[in-house]
């Protein structure tokens, strides 16, 4: 490990705690068999993780992969947020007329980096749990997907068997919802509406209700009334938590 990663590292180490760290290994299920199986925790609270991401803004590509592939939890979590912000810090603003087209494109290039060792991430089994995924899927591929006008890689995520990767491409959806479009929800979701693994269930029924928030009710009872049947009893529970007591009812009834 670098020096920079080591001492990043040893920051989070070092704010650890043994009883919060048997307690998130019981949350996040660590134990034979279990989703999560064999994970560890060392006991660091998201907001301190937070803190630390602050702190160490800047690290770059190289810091954050070595940081990604640790076998503590937290410290992976922390290599995500570092990954965020580094890609968001080459966002594009379009009120700087002053920037200017070689600035540009490097950004695009920076962004696009950021973007590959997310997936790289991803594909060595790094972003292997559902806060993991969570913190990250939107803010980096699903914003990525939505700034390029194409959403074909987050079907492509969530068409994968892996639990994990199928959860990034539902959340990533969220950056679409969350700017008011729902096409990227509503793309996926045949992918992933019989999947009945309850991390899976989670995730479309809370981008089904987010899309019933930040995009319009009526976009969410439209496709209920299409769909709410085939839905599994999670996800339905989900994604009209938001409605009227009858609404929910008349949903739930569909089943």
């Amino acid at each position: 490990m670098s020096a920079s990663a080591a001492v990043i590292r040893q920051a989070v180490v070092a704010l650890g705690d043994a009883e919060r760290a048997a307690s998130s290994a019981w949350f996040f299920k660590t134990g034979p068999g279990e989703y999560a199986e064999g994970d560890v925790f060392v006991g660091v609270p998201v907001p301190q993780l937070r803190k630390l991401a602050r702190q160490f803004r800047g690290a770059d590509i190289a810091t954050c992969s070595e940081l990604v592939a640790d076998d503590v939890h937290e410290v992976r979590l922390l290599a995500l947020l570092l990954m965020v912000q580094g890609f968001a810090e080459r966002a594009q603003n379009p009120a700087d007329r002053a920037q200017n087209r070689t600035d540009r494109a490097q950004n695009r290039t920076d962004r696009a980096q950021w973007v590959q060792c997310y997936r790289d991430a991803i594909a060595e089994g790094h972003v292997n749990n559902w806060d993991l995924v969570d913190s990250s899927a939107r803010q980096i591929l699903g914003q990525w997907c939505l700034d390029n006008d194409d959403h074909a890689e987050l079907i492509d995520y969530a068409r994968r068997e892996s639990l994990w990767d199928r959860r990034v491409g539902i959340i990533g959806t969220h950056a679409y919802v969350w700017v008011g479009d729902p096409t990227a929800t509503l793309a996926v979701a045949p992918v992933v509406v019989d999947d009945r693994r309850d991390l899976i269930q989670k995730a479309f029924g809370w981008m089904l209700r987010e899309m019933g928030k930040r995009v319009e009710r009526a976009e969410l009872t439209r496709y209920l009334d299409e769909h709410a049947a085939q839905l599994g009893r999670t996800a339905l529970s989900y994604a009209v938590e938001h409605l009227t007591p009858d609404e929910r009812k008349h949903y739930r009834a569909l089943r």
